[in-house]
């Protein structure tokens, strides 16, 4: 079992309940997913650097990556319908606990001149986004090996509808929210 979902079932679980006043654990909130996503919009000039962009999504997530292709065209960006403009993973159960206890520990201390995530950057139905300005700090990407730096955004989404409450939850798990 994952580290983490084991810190949950024990330790946030009953924090929350006692926090939020309530005894069914059902109702208590719980993260679904993380989903990770790099726009690669370099790949429209070098075709290489979405086969390395997924590679390095693949190896740092633990499940192989989607490649996403442009819905519609934007003559502004000179972008064509179909064109390969990204790659994501969706992770789920216990790699996603994995993956968010390897990003809090390992990852975000690594970061230059970290000072905490933004606090504030839920969208109103519970769900928090950030981003990575790149791959490298997480352990499992070689730094001889990378040609690019790419950036990542990560969002995590909860069952609950309330910031307050999805916060508290990631609080839980140890996500360094800044002082607001």
């Amino acid at each position: 079992m994952a580290r983490l979902l084991e810190k949950y079932k024990t330790e946030i679980l009953p924090a929350l309940a006692t926090k939020l006043g309530r005894k069914n654990v059902h109702s208590l909130p719980h993260l679904e997913k993380i989903v990770v996503n790099m726009g690669v919009g370099k790949a429209l000039q070098d075709k290489n650097r979405m086969g390395q962009a997924a590679d390095q999504l693949t190896q740092l997530a633990g499940q192989k990556a989607q490649v996403r292709q442009a819905r519609v065209a934007v003559s502004g960006f000179r972008l064509r319908e179909n064109n390969e403009i990204g790659c994501r993973v969706t992770l789920r159960g216990s790699r996603m606990y994995e993956f968010l206890d390897r990003l809090i520990s390992i990852a975000l201390p690594r970061i230059r001149d970290f000072r905490g995530i933004n606090p504030k950057s839920f969208d109103g139905h519970g769900n928090y986004s950030m981003g990575l300005a790149e791959q490298q700090v997480f352990p499992e990407i070689d730094p001889d090996k990378v040609t690019f730096v790419q950036g990542m955004d990560v969002t995590f989404v909860t069952s609950t509808n309330k910031d307050d409450e999805a916060r508290e939850l990631l609080r839980g798990f140890g996500m360094p929210f800044r002082e607001a």
